[in-house]
């Protein structure tokens, strides 16, 4: 059975990225509708406004411009994420997007990085990543400006307002001939002997028929899990906190959006901050065991920079993902497919490359159960690898003034995890399995940030020459240091290139 209807099944984030990507299908002449059901009436969660650098691309699968979304979006540029109190209260430290140096005679930076530090050199090792030193001065330009290619690349996502965001992915959707329908699911039809949905039935007693269900209708899962009973993995016992409180506020201390997003560790949890053109987002992530609702929101009010712009937006989750994330006929996106809270700004990514791996093996031909097999095995891997670096920052700490992170100290995390930090440890290594999302200067930058020190170092490092790689080293950080000179700074920069209209 061929595929002529698609439908999405909930709006927000999700549901437009889905309908802008999937409208790229329509031409002249091809059998093709995509409908998109919403209520105005049914909120969406809308506080994931963080992204990671392979977000970029997807405004080339879209085909619109960077300037043009981030001026609709409110949007601002980021670097990398700066963690605060998370290996100890006091602590700070950035992970950045970019890797620190670049291999040295075929050996990893980080090996040679140590083996200097062994000879005495002092210098630490972000002064060798571009990412770092912009955000710590604030400043921000593109790869593309250079006028030189003997500097470093920089490497950037974005902070931009998820409404926004999906607001302008509808009109774009709409542009291209996707259909929205208002209204909510009352009923799902399931045929009995394929096991496929056939229809949905809206609260007005309207059915859409459609051969292709998308679920973007968040935490409910009101295709894949209510209608199909696929199943829930609980990974709440390694990422314990259930709870979050969002709340958007002005900049009334006066200071400039920073090109980075904040992570702040509190006594059972962590509040995010993210700089947008028109105003902070913020949020309180919290474990309910060890902190109440009011509590919760008193430390988030009293860490804001500026007067609250809404109401309080509290929200219930578990840590987890479905056991299929594409089941029959069924594809779940964003919160339906599951969710490992914003800590590492993965859940725009995770829509974004599920958007991606279902436009590379759609047919509209039909769908097979390869299809669905091998969407699930490599969604699974990703979301697995997503989870260990999470667990990463919780574990790995020396925080012992509260019984949260005594928790978080002690718990059993998965073999996975359990290799990859004592590797780092003797030796500095990190292997990137497959094609996992975060880098080996990721996971360097929280383990050495949160206390996880090398050890030691490959022995190929010594075979380097002493005097010709420390020229090297010096090198690479006075074009660093030169590069981050001439930049302009952030606020400056967004408001050239992108400035958003007057609200």
């Amino acid at each position: 059975m061929g595929i002529e209807k698609i439908i999405i099944v909930g709006g927000g984030t999700a549901g437009w990225m889905a309908a802008a990507a999937l409208s790229r299908l329509n031409k002249p002449g091809r059998a093709l509708s995509i409908t998109l059901v919403e209520s105005e009436q049914i909120g969406t969660v809308g506080v994931g406004e963080a992204t990671i650098p392979p977000f970029v691309d997807f405004n080339s699968l879209l085909g619109v411009t960077e300037q043009e979304m981030m001026a609709a979006a409110q949007a601002t540029f980021k670097l990398g994420i700066q963690f605060v109190n998370w290996g100890n209260q006091g602590d700070s430290y950035i992970h950045p997007f970019g890797a620190y140096g670049y291999t040295m005679g075929g050996i990893s930076f980080m090996q040679v990085w140590h083996k200097f530090r062994e000879l005495g050199d002092k210098r630490p090792i972000q002064v060798f990543n571009v990412e770092t030193m912009a955000a710590h001065f604030g400043k921000f330009s593109r790869t593309a400006d250079y006028t030189r290619d003997d500097l470093p690349p920089v490497n950037y996502a974005y902070h931009l307002d998820a409404g926004r965001y999906a607001a302008f992915l509808r009109q774009l959707a709409h542009s291209r001939g996707v259909v929205r329908r208002e209204g909510r699911v009352n009923d799902v039809a399931v045929d009995g002997e394929s096991g496929f949905v056939t229809s949905i039935t809206l609260d007005d007693g309207h059915t859409l028929e459609g051969d292709l269900f998308i679920d973007c209708s968040g935490f409910r899962g009101l295709l894949i899990e209510q209608a199909l009973e696929t199943g829930y993995e609980d990974w709440s016992h390694w990422l314990p906190c259930n709870r979050a409180v969002a709340l958007p506020c002005n900049r009334d201390d006066g200071s400039p959006p920073s090109p980075f997003t904040r992570a702040t560790a509190h006594s059972a949890g962590w509040q995010w901050h993210v700089p947008l053109q028109h105003r902070n987002g913020n949020g309180h992530v919290y474990c309910s065991e060890y902190m109440g609702d009011d509590e919760a929101h008193g430390i988030l009010v009293g860490n804001l920079a500026g007067k609250p712009t809404a109401d309080p937006n509290f929200l219930r989750f578990t840590t987890g993902r479905r056991k299929k994330f594409w089941n029959r006929n069924v594809v779940a996106l964003g919160l339906s497919a599951g969710f490992m809270e914003p800590l590492e700004s993965t859940s725009i990514h995770l829509i974004n490359t599920g958007i991606d791996k279902l436009m590379a093996m759609l047919s509209l031909d039909g769908i097979t159960p390869a299809m669905e097999s091998t969407f699930n095995r490599l969604t699974g891997k990703e979301y697995a690898r997503i989870r260990d670096f999470l667990i990463l920052h919780y574990n790995a700490t020396q925080r012992d003034d509260s019984e949260f992170w005594n928790y978080c100290r002690n718990m059993s995390v998965p073999d996975t995890l359990t290799e990859k930090m004592e590797i780092f440890r003797t030796n500095g290594l990190v292997f990137r399995e497959e094609d996992e999302l975060f880098t080996e200067t990721s996971w360097a930058a929280v383990m050495m940030g949160q206390g996880i020190a090398m050890q030691g170092h490959n022995p190929m490092a010594d075979v380097l020459d002493p005097a010709a790689t420390r020229k090297e080293l010096d090198e690479m950080e006075k074009s660093i240091r030169f590069l981050i000179s001439q930049m302009p700074t952030h606020e400056q920069y967004v408001s050239k290139y992108c400035p958003a209209p007057p609200l």
